[in-house]
């Protein structure tokens, strides 16, 4: 496991974005975790954060000129990222994200930030549906200069979908023929918890829920 993955696993701990328990999620399934992204919202939780994707983004190899953050989770994940790529790791690229609705005064139009081109990642907390990656491509659709690289995600459940043996990730990744990369997948949390030795009901309950759910 990486340190960074390390990081963002004591750091999702601490401001309790990733809980332990019995969770109901939208497919109707009980799972024994849950992450919410939406708790890292102090300064020092959302810089910490903005490293740990800079980190991932970087050790994968991807190369990318600018980085994009669909509305509204990804408005502070792009943002922060792009600073931690400057600070920790020198690189200084642009970055940009959509508005839900256009502007018709001012600028106007429905992206803000640096113009939208070159090898772009985009970057969001999860995936579930892929709803929300499907409306940044119709995005990318009307700016020819631009292209997809990567995608970048928090978290990977590592989970099959209602129908099918594919992951949201990999069915995400089949359509769109994207890598999609993540800070951390549910493997390395088990190796975590595996290491950590101090809550065996915990890791015994996730690795029931990986066996039942799990992809191959």
């Amino acid at each position: 496991m990486q340190d960074y993955q390390q990081q963002f696993i004591q750091l999702a701990l601490t401001h309790h974005a990733l809980r332990f328990g019995e969770f109901t999620l939208k497919s109707g399934r009980v799972s024994p975790y849950f992450f919410n992204a939406g708790q890292f919202h102090t300064g020092n939780a959302l810089a910490q954060l903005g490293h740990c994707y800079a980190a991932a983004l970087v050790a994968s190899g991807i190369e990318f000129d600018m980085l994009f953050g669909p509305a509204y989770k990804g408005i502070p994940l792009v943002s922060s990222i792009a600073i931690a790529l400057a600070r920790d790791f020198g690189r200084d690229v642009p970055w940009c994200f959509n508005r839900k609705e256009a502007k018709d005064h001012g600028e106007g139009g429905s992206l803000v930030g640096a113009p939208l081109q070159g090898k772009v990642v985009i970057v969001d907390d999860v995936i579930t549906a892929g709803t929300a990656i499907g409306e940044v491509m119709q995005i990318f659709a009307s700016h020819p200069q631009a292209n997809a690289s990567a995608i970048l995600i928090g978290l990977d459940r590592q989970e099959r979908g209602q129908t099918g043996d594919l992951s949201a990730a990999q069915t995400v990744s089949q359509r769109f023929h994207l890598p999609v990369l993540s800070v951390l997948g549910l493997n390395e949390l088990i190796s975590f918890l595996q290491q950590a030795d101090d809550q065996p009901a915990v890791l015994a309950a996730i690795q029931h829920y990986r066996t039942q759910y799990g992809t191959r």
